[in-house]
């Protein structure tokens, strides 16, 4: 389906031009287990009900700071915006990597948990939306409190099942990340993918379940004992953006993590470089600011009114 058989959606707030960046203002959150986690808010100055917030997931080991400029951007154009990182990342790195709990269902049901409540008591009243690149649209399911949600964008958002890799560079792919990272890993008792430009250090939790070569997430070693069931109690308006030179996040990928979300409104966009004159995109180019002016007003239009605006670049992937 082409959008230009889309009907119009509702109007939507205008978009408003991005000024000097402002940084956001730093915060510390316990996650239920107690464990310190480190992150930004963009606050207005007065509190308004009807103003949403909007809580940003990042990536498997990507600092939260890689965001800031994006959220920034949905602060300006009328959000409450709030960022972290997940344990052993960032603003919530320990003094020691070594023997830190921390798994990819931690990320999700402690710590993207604790932002939930962290979002309710520091807005109370406020809707509240989500923004998830990569991992972070599967953390977004893992939340006690997922039912609060009422829009969700994810962005290449995925849990890296190998077989659904591109073609072109799954075996690559499979090398570095299914073999070299956990083989590292037990060697230092952590990733240390800092030191290789290989994104950030990871705890050895997360590299478990990453490489663990399985096509359904309950079967990763810290999904064992999850029940899906924290993903059906989301009901949000889900946008799926996937870009189709993105080795991670091909159509496979993107449609096997929203199979888990079976009670959610789900619409998956599909956007080619060129759609956008673009010659590349990939995985991690979509928040950074050079696609202010082409990519990010599909997010903040999908927040703003839960619906694409017409002319969005891009095709709709069909539901199957």
């Amino acid at each position: 389906m082409n959008l230009q058989d889309m009907p119009s959606p509702a109007p939507s707030h205008i978009e408003l031009p991005l000024p000097a960046f402002a940084p956001g203002e730093p915060f510390k959150e316990p996650a239920a287990d107690g464990f310190i986690l480190g992150g930004f808010t963009w606050r207005h100055a007065s509190h308004d009900s009807a103003r949403p917030v909007v809580i940003i997931n990042a990536a498997t080991s990507v600092r939260c700071r890689h965001y800031a400029r994006f959220a920034d951007y949905l602060h300006v154009n009328g959000f409450d915006v709030i960022t972290y990182d997940y344990r052993g990342i960032g603003e919530s790195r320990p003094a020691s990597m070594k023997g830190l709990r921390a798994s990819w269902s931690d990320w999700g049901t402690l710590d993207f948990e604790a932002m939930l409540k962290r979002a309710q008591h520091e807005f109370p009243g406020q809707p509240i939306d989500v923004v998830a690149h990569s991992f972070g649209g599967c953390a977004a399911g893992l939340g006690a409190s997922g039912p609060v949600i009422r829009r969700l964008v994810t962005v290449g958002a995925q849990f890296a099942y190998w077989r659904d890799y591109a073609p072109a560079h799954r075996w690559r792919m499979l090398g570095k990340w299914h073999l070299v990272m956990p083989l590292l890993t037990m060697l230092y008792g952590y990733f240390p993918g800092k030191r290789l430009g290989w994104l950030e250090d990871t705890p050895a939790g997360v590299v478990r379940d990453w490489s663990t070569p399985t096509a359904r997430y309950e079967k990763r070693p810290s999904g064992r004992d999850l029940h899906v069931k924290t993903f059906a109690a989301v009901k949000a308006q889900v946008l799926a953006i996937s870009i189709s030179d993105d080795p991670y996040g091909t159509i496979p990928a993107i449609e096997r993590l929203l199979g888990y979300f079976t009670h959610s409104r789900k619409t998956h966009l599909r956007i080619a470089p060129e759609d956008i004159d673009q010659t590349d995109v990939g995985h991690f180019a979509f928040f950074r600011s050079a696609y202010q002016a082409t990519l990010w007003p599909i997010a903040l239009s999908w927040l703003q009114s839960g619906e694409l605006a017409p002319g969005t670049p891009g095709r709709l992937v069909p539901r199957s």
